[in-house]
């Protein structure tokens, strides 16, 4: 079976940093593109990062640009997202994806797989 479990997050002060991980099990990881979205309460899931099997081609939400890495270590199944210069407003619930092409994708609707989510809560 096909896993996603994320970690790492938690409750931090604006202009914290934390670091999110997304562990992937039952899947050929190298071959598939991950990406990272978020979703509020009583908000739509967006889209924050993505990246490529080979660990380029990286995209980000204009919110998050120069603030957010996404990264990626295939030799240990895991994909990373530093997030830096916390904001009030990137409170939400951040989900791991993974889908079945080695590129990474800003839609939904392209993803195969889902984590849990791991909450992220910054105070002001």
């Amino acid at each position: 079976q096909v896993q996603l479990v994320e970690s790492g997050g938690g409750l931090v002060q604006a202009g914290g940093s934390l670091r999110l991980s997304c562990a992937a099990s039952g899947l050929s990881f190298s071959s598939y593109g991950m990406g990272w979205f978020h979703q509020a309460p009583g908000k739509e899931r967006e889209f924050v990062a993505a990246i490529g099997w080979g660990g380029g081609t990286e995209y980000y939400a204009d919110s998050v640009k120069g603030r957010f890495t996404i990264s990626r270590d295939n030799a240990k199944n895991t994909v990373y997202l530093q997030m830096n210069s916390l904001k009030p407003e990137d409170t939400a619930v951040y989900y791991c994806a993974a889908r079945r092409w080695p590129v990474g994708s800003n839609w939904p609707s392209d993803y195969d797989y889902w984590g849990q989510g791991t909450q992220v809560t910054v105070s002001s």
